[in-house]
């Protein structure tokens, strides 16, 4: 029995629930698929309306936007099966099977089930380049190499979680914020849960254009600031390693003025068809920086 939960916003939902509904009812099992709109009032929501038309499916409008993190809240409350499937609106299986592949590994033995994120090979438009880079170079990664590091390789854009770990865990965190992420994966690393890393990748498809992944990098930089501030978490992930290391030496403001001095032209290169990836990692860390400093 499987719970599957789409959070949405302003994006047509419904070639995944068609997707995923027929792979589900391929297998036989009960199920049911779940829908909600974050309060967009998003012309798209008449094609996601046809998500009511599929068998166990629903599709409801939030008539104002919670976020994404209370919306998760709500679908797991709302579900009325222990184990949950969460998936991006703008994930799509890479295999007709890949409903067959979690259900044959899902076993009271592991707690989250994660298969992976892939990105087509064909490269998109040169706005969104930058974005495309970065997943298949930082997000694709094989189950041998996500097993070293099994909490931090566990993407939100679609994992396999049992409902009672998941409103303990996202209940503490509801606020209103963008990149969250890294609380999630701390709490599932604290509670000791159980992940099993399998073959059964998801493609990211709704690949923002460069101007906004980076506007987005920036506010999950603002909020990794204030957790660090409100010491919620530790110096985990690299950038706050390497941004305690320029701090031990007192070179973390300079460093972020420099970085800032040479901003545009690290967009520039941010923005074209050959994006550095290097140079996006001390962007970030730029601004981390000055926000810091």
């Amino acid at each position: 029995m499987l719970s599957i939960l789409i959070p949405t916003y302003h994006y047509n939902a419904y070639p995944l629930a068609l997707e995923i509904e027929q792979q589900a009812l391929a297998t036989g099992i009960k199920f049911e698929l779940i829908c909600i709109d974050d309060g967009s009032f998003s012309h798209l929501n008449v094609e996601n309306q046809k998500i009511n038309t599929l068998t166990n499916c629903k599709f409801i409008e939030a008539k104002q936007n919670a976020g994404r993190t209370k919306t998760r809240q709500l679908l797991a409350e709302s579900a009325q099966y222990s184990c949950l499937l969460f998936l991006d609106a703008d994930v799509m299986p890479t295999t007709g099977t890949f409903i067959k592949k979690l259900l044959n590994e899902y076993n009271k033995s592991y707690d989250v089930i994660f298969g992976g994120i892939a990105y087509e090979e064909n490269k998109p438009v040169a706005n969104k380049l930058l974005r495309w880079n970065y997943g298949k170079k930082r997000e694709t990664k094989t189950v041998s190499t996500r097993e070293k590091i099994p909490y931090l390789s566990i993407l939100s854009g679609g994992f396999c979680i049992k409902k009672a770990l998941f409103v303990m865990i996202n209940s503490k965190f509801l606020q209103n914020a963008y990149g969250l992420d890294i609380l999630f994966t701390r709490e599932l690393r604290k509670a000791k849960t159980r992940v099993k890393h399998i073959d059964n990748p998801l493609y990211h498809l709704g690949i923002e254009n460069n101007e906004v992944f980076l506007e987005k990098t920036k506010k999950a930089l603002d909020t990794l600031y204030l957790l660090k501030k409100q010491n919620t978490i530790s110096d985990a992930n690299k950038l706050l390693k390497s941004f305690k290391l320029l701090k031990t030496i007192g070179l973390s403001s300079t460093f972020g003025k420099i970085i800032k001095t040479n901003e545009a032209k690290i967009e520039r290169n941010l923005m074209s068809e050959t994006p550095n990836l290097f140079l996006f990692d001390l962007y970030r860390l730029g601004y981390f920086c000055r926000i810091r400093s």
